[in-house]
Parts: C-alpha cells; structure tokens; sequence
C-alpha cells in the first residue's frame, strides 16, 4: 500500500511544465463541471437568448423603409455623395445591383435639397459655364473648339432630363461654310443615349430628340442626325428619302379613327345616354407624295370673246413716180399732173388737111398713152395685215396631301332603350326603324359621309351584355393600403408569437423546474443520515417544516400529514426525472455528500 501510494505520489508531482500543461485541461474542465452544476446557468443563458431575440425583432421591426435617393450615379458623384451622408450620420444602403443608392423614406425629399444646395449630384459634362473661363489671347481655334465643347454639353444635360433616357452624350460635328458652294459642308451629329433598365423610347420621343438638336445648331437638318442606344440599335429613321410620316403613319392612322369614334359617340350620348353607344371608325389614308401639272386650252366664243395679242401691217410699193413728199395736207398728198412733152405738142402744117388729119391721129393717139402713163405713174401697192389673238390657255400645278383620308368605314352598336314589358316591369326593347334612321342622319353628318368616297357606315341596335360592360372591382384584400397595413401588423404580432413562444417553451419550463426542485445542500444537523437514507428523510420533513411555516389557515393533522405524504412523493418522483435527465449531477451531489461524511 505504501509502495503504490508512494507511486501515484511520484506521477501525481511530475515536472513542472507537466503539471502546468495538465492543470489547463483540468481548470476548463472543472469550470465547465460547475457551471454544470449551478442549475441556475441554463436558466440565465435561455433569458439571454430570448431578450436578444426580441431585441432583434424589436430592431428589425422598427427599421425605417429604404427608398432610392439617387440611381445610375456615376463613381465621382456616388462617391461624394456617399462621404456627405457619413458626415450628416445618415444610414443608407445600396440595391442589389448597386446601381441606387436608399435612405430613410421620411428623409428623401430633405436630402435632395441639402444635396442639390451643395450642387451634388454634379451635371455631366461641361456647359456654357465653360465659357466663363476664357483665357486672355486664346486663339480662334480654341474659342471654336470650347463653343462646340460646351454646345455639347448643354444638349447633353437637356436630353438627360427625359424620363426613360440614363446618361446621354452628343457629338457635333460643326458645319464648314466656304466661298465655294460645292465645297461647303453641312453640320451633322451623333447622339448616344443609356436607357434606364426597361424603358424604351417611342418614335414620336426620338423625333422629339432630333429636332431638339437640329433646332439648337445652325445649318443642321434632321436627316444627319444620328442617334443610338446602349445597345447599338439605330433609333433614328434612315435617310431614304421617304416622307416624313412613314415612321409614324400607324400612330397617325389610329388618332384619326379615335377623332372620328369621339365624335360618332359625343354626338349620341345625348340621346341614348353615354353608355349605350359604342362606335369605331377605318380609315383608309394616302400616304403617297404626288404633285401634278396641268394645261388648258379653251376655244374663244364670239362674239367678243377674242383679245387681240398683237397686230402687225406691212405696205409695200413699186412704181417709177415719187412719193407724197412735202408738207403734210389734202393738197401735198396729190400728185401733179403730167406735163406735155414738147415732143408730144402738135403742130400745123401749110397744108390743112394733113393738118386735119395729123390733128386727127394726134388726138386719137394721145388717148391710148395718158392711159398707159396714169398706170405707170400709179405703180404696184401691197398691204399685209397679221393680227394674234389670246387663247384661254390655264396652267395648274397641283401638290397633293400628305395623309389624306380616301375612304371611312364605321361601324355602331347601339344598345336597347328602357322601357316595360306587357306586364308592367321594367324591361330593354329595341329602337324604332326611326329612331334608326334619326341616329345614321346624326352620324352621317358628324363623320363628312361622302357616298362619292366609298364611305360605309352600319348602325345596329343590340342589347349590351351588362356584366362585361362594368369592370369588375378588385377585391378589398387586393387593396395597398390595407397590405401595408397588414405587413406592419404582421410584425409586431411575428414579435409577440416569439415572445410567447420563447416564455412558454423555453423560460418558463426551466423557472418552474428551479422552484419545484429540492434544495440538495443539506444542513449540517442532517448529514448523520445521509449514508442510510436519512437525508432524504431529513429533505422531506424539512419540505413538510418549510410548508408548515407558510401563513395558510389551521389544517388538521390527518390531512397534513396527507399532504406531506403526497409531497414526499412528489420529491421522490421529481429526483428520479433529475437523475433520468441528468444523471451526472446527482453523481455531483452523492459525491458532495461523501465527501462531508469523511
């Protein structure tokens, strides 16, 4: 005995680094025994555990509802903005994606006015304020290049502030005048937009865009106008030569059919009430460009239908004998008669009969040659006359519309009016063939019916089907009031479901076991008995002393010493589940019951 005794002693002391390391283990593990064996431990930890599980809920239900103060923000500003939160102490958050940044619902609008008076965000690009900072004796080519610069700079910031469009960037390019009109060339520009995320752009936002810009720079017409999304699609119409409205022919077809359908239906409201009428218009246009020319010649009637143009008059003469010279009057324009020639005078013979008949012959001869000399003397006249008239000549040129209308198709449902059955109860009955006839006038003239064009137009009379006339409500568990309504609520009661839970299942079973168990520390005077049974004893009449002092009214004794038999077995039925769930610290305590008796 003294040679194992003395054994266990040498291996019990061993080296001093031996005992240090084997001591660790050793305090731990007997630090975890007598945590073990408070039971008041598990109780402590489980209120911890609830209060911060309520405290987490508490939290996560008050936490206030996150908004986007700011989207697509680029680093610079994001980055700014983000430090003047940390410098105002107010909480923020970034989305998913990190393209927004949130805050506090209840201080959006607030943050946006101290941000904007701080100028944040900060503008894209440059504008005119470029211009504010010219230094002296810049050369022209700079001055040229900064304008452009800040042209485009201003576009840029106008065209970011439509609803679908992120970030916009514009590029000119300037137009180059010269001397030379081949060699001038003509502005264009280039336009790059992001889209927000699910936003597009319609055709009339995209015309919008391009006349913005041609609008802002001189000499640049729509056509050389580019413009382009962030994913390379070309949102501009293509230069072909079309006309105008061949982007937008759809959207102009259907506002004039829902022109014609309101005005159909304004009309006949009056008359069969807003909701018993129904109309819709085809409208066939002519979106073909076509221009014509045209001549007309139309015959002059007499009488004094004709207009003289012009006239024109020729005379022409030959003749040997002058001209009417001199003065002009009734005496200068006759011509003077014809002198006798001496050769031609007569003259007398000694003898006379030759005398008689040389006079004779004379006479008969000078006859024939003052015919032949008037003749002479008169010449040959000839006298033309050209007179041109007018013709009714008309020249026309036409250019036709664009859009015209060619031919309207409608199409009225009309629907049953009020009235009573044979028996008296309310009921719907058709129109009249009048009442018909009444309503195709009244829609004939609304719409310019014209039978030359083609136009059609039905009216029917037909009872509506009144349970598709009415939308159907939502129902009132469909309502956004009463789902945020519902969500707050749902928190606070989440956070009382937890708390009972927690209470019911976790605390309150562990309080219940802390009272109703035995204290097993036993007094001093009780320990004599310990080894035979007599602490138990000694346990239960001190259980049945304890219950004895409680201020309760008198009991007799049979029924006392009932209770402490039923209380003595409950003791014993409650330290058998102990020694069931935790055989370990009773082991503890017959140990420390051991352990006083030596």
């Amino acid at each position: 005995m003294s040679t194992a005794a003395s054994s266990s002693t040498e291996a019990n002391q061993g080296t001093p680094g031996q005992r240090q390391g084997n001591a660790a283990p050793a305090n731990a593990q007997s630090f975890v025994e007598r945590l073990r064996s408070n039971p008041r431990v598990p109780l402590i930890i489980a209120a911890a555990a609830s209060v911060a599980v309520i405290a987490a809920l508490l939290m996560w239900a008050n936490s206030p509802d996150y908004r986007v103060l700011y989207s697509t923000l680029t680093q610079e500003d994001g980055g700014k903005i983000v430090a003047e939160l940390d410098t105002m102490g107010v909480p923020y958050e970034f989305s998913e994606n990190g393209q927004a940044l949130l805050v506090p619902a209840n201080r959006v609008n607030k943050l946006r006015m101290q941000l904007a008076e701080q100028g944040l965000p900060e503008a894209s690009g440059v504008g005119y304020e470029l211009m504010d900072e010219q230094s002296f004796g810049i050369s022209q080519f700079a001055e040229h290049v900064n304008y452009q610069r800040a042209l485009e700079g201003e576009l840029s910031r106008t065209i970011e502030d439509l609803g679908p469009v992120s970030h916009a960037r514009v590029h000119l390019a300037m137009a180059k005048p010269s001397v030379f009109v081949r060699e001038s060339e003509p502005a264009s520009a280039s336009v790059m937009l992001d889209l927000q995320r699910g936003r597009v752009l319609g055709e009339g936002q995209v015309q919008a865009i391009m006349h913005l810009v041609s609008s802002s720079v001189s000499e640049l017409a729509t056509d050389d106008i580019s413009i382009v999304d962030q994913k390379g699609r070309l949102l501009s119409p293509a230069s072909d030569g079309n006309d105008a409205l061949s982007g937008t022919q759809l959207d102009y077809v259907s506002r004039v059919e829902r022109n014609y359908a309101e005005r159909i239906e304004s009309i006949l409201a009056p008359i069969v009430g807003a909701s018993n009428v129904k109309a819709e218009v085809s409208a066939q246009l002519d979106f073909s460009k076509r221009e014509g020319t045209s001549e007309t010649y139309s015959p002059n009637q007499p009488p004094n239908e004709a207009a003289v143009r012009s006239e024109q008059s020729s005379i022409t003469y030959s003749g040997d004998a002058d001209l009417a010279m001199g003065i002009p009057g009734a005496l200068s324009n006759q011509p003077p008669g014809t002198a006798p020639s001496p050769i031609n005078a007569p003259q007398e013979d000694e003898d006379g009969e030759d005398g008689d008949a040389q006079e004779d012959n004379a006479q008969g001869g000078d006859g024939e040659d003052a015919a032949t000399q008037e003749n002479a003397a008169l010449g040959r006249t000839s006298r033309d006359n050209t007179i041109n008239y007018e013709v009714d000549h008309q020249v026309e040129h036409v250019q036709h519309q664009v859009g015209a209308i060619e031919r309207l198709n409608a199409a009225i449902v009309v629907n049953y009016r009020d009235g009573v059955d044979e028996d008296g109860n309310p009921t719907r009955v058709p129109l009249s063939d009048d009442e018909i006839a009444n309503i195709r006038s009244l829609v004939q003239q609304a719409m310019g019916f014209s039978a030359a064009r083609g136009d059609q137009l039905e009216v029917v009379n037909s009872p509506f089907d009144e349970a598709n006339e009415q939308p159907p409500e939502s129902p009132w568990w469909e309502s956004t009031l009463l789902w945020s309504l519902a969500a707050t609520l749902g928190k606070y009661l989440l956070i009382g479901l937890v708390a009972l839970f927690l209470w019911f299942k976790v605390l309150r079973p562990l309080v219940q076991r802390q009272t109703e168990r035995p204290a097993f520390t036993m007094p001093a005077g009780a320990t004599a008995g310990a080894g035979t049974g007599g602490g138990a004893d000694a346990y239960a009449t001190t259980q049945a002393e304890t219950a004895g002092t409680e201020e309760e009214p008198p009991v007799p004794p049979q029924k006392r010493r009932e209770r402490r038999s039923a209380s003595y077995e409950q003791n014993l039925r409650d330290v058998r589940e102990i020694a069931q769930e935790d055989p370990r610290l009773v082991a503890m305590i017959v140990r420390g019951w051991m352990g006083s008796n030596e």
